[in-house]
């Protein structure tokens, strides 16, 4: 596959031309990006207020908040808090109800389904910010 991506020898001689000559003036010398937050391109990544405070247990009535509980349990398992098994079925029931919310947009009846299933994955969400292990400090 390396073979397909082979340059033409014109390139070839351009690329040698530019290693070989250190001398040139035509190459700008690097310029360090300006540190001061007005001078920074808006966008990227903004600070979040909390301290590092962990977030209150909120009540799952939205898609956004199911999302949430599907990164959290995404940390726990990093952080080897939870079980691959915990993380599997909290991933298996936040889908399931992802999909639901999708449905009940389409068939109005089915809510109570939909509440049953929220009401399910927050009791495993309890059951699980209860019992899992403290995260290990240090090194």
């Amino acid at each position: 596959m390396l073979s397909t991506l082979s340059a033409s020898p014109q390139q070839e001689a351009t690329v040698s031309s530019r290693q070989h000559d250190d001398n040139s003036t035509s190459e700008r010398p690097l310029t360090r990006r300006s540190s001061t937050p007005a001078a920074r391109s808006p966008g990227g990544l903004r600070v979040i207020e909390g301290g590092g405070q962990r977030r209150q247990d909120e009540p799952l009535v939205s898609r956004d908040a199911v999302a949430r509980v599907l990164m959290e349990a995404g940390v726990d398992l990093l952080l080897r808090r939870i079980s691959t098994a915990r993380a599997a079925e909290i991933e298996r029931k936040v889908d399931r109800v992802l999909d639901l919310f999708d449905r009940v947009d389409a068939a109005p009846l089915l809510m109570p389904v939909l509440q049953r299933h929220l009401d399910e994955l927050e009791a495993l969400m309890r059951e699980t910010r209860q019992v899992r292990a403290p995260a290990r400090r240090g090194g």
